[in-house]
């Protein structure tokens, strides 16, 4: 009996484990307004956890941590700030959400 609840509650754990972005590294969620003109956007990895990010007053396209595309604009490159390594990103139609931040990304390494 005590395997079978044991068994039980590993699928139920498993069941709950989604990937935000499937076959990225990262996905980064929408701006969140933090009030006085602060924003913050953060990265997560594949299982929502928040593992980078920028703050900021500024604009996120020049702080060196997101590359933006031309109009309309997208994040469409994540440099790692402990790595230093860049990710190509993209929307992607798989992408999920990370409690109540969207994802609006999805990035890879792409050998960059």
């Amino acid at each position: 009996m005590k395997y079978s609840a044991s068994v039980i509650v590993l699928t139920a754990a498993i069941g709950q484990a989604m990937a935000i972005c499937p076959g990225f590294n990262f996905g980064i969620g929408n701006q969140q307004n933090l009030g006085n003109g602060i924003s913050r956007w953060t990265v997560y990895d594949d299982s929502c956890n928040a593992v980078d990010g920028l703050t900021t007053t500024g604009n996120p396209c020049t702080e060196g941590i997101f590359g933006c595309s031309p109009p309309p604009i997208i994040f469409d490159e994540y440099t790692n700030t402990f790595t230093g390594l860049r990710y190509a990103c993209r929307t992607d139609p798989n992408s999920g959400v990370c409690g109540s931040d969207v994802i609006s990304v999805c990035c890879r390494n792409d050998g960059n």
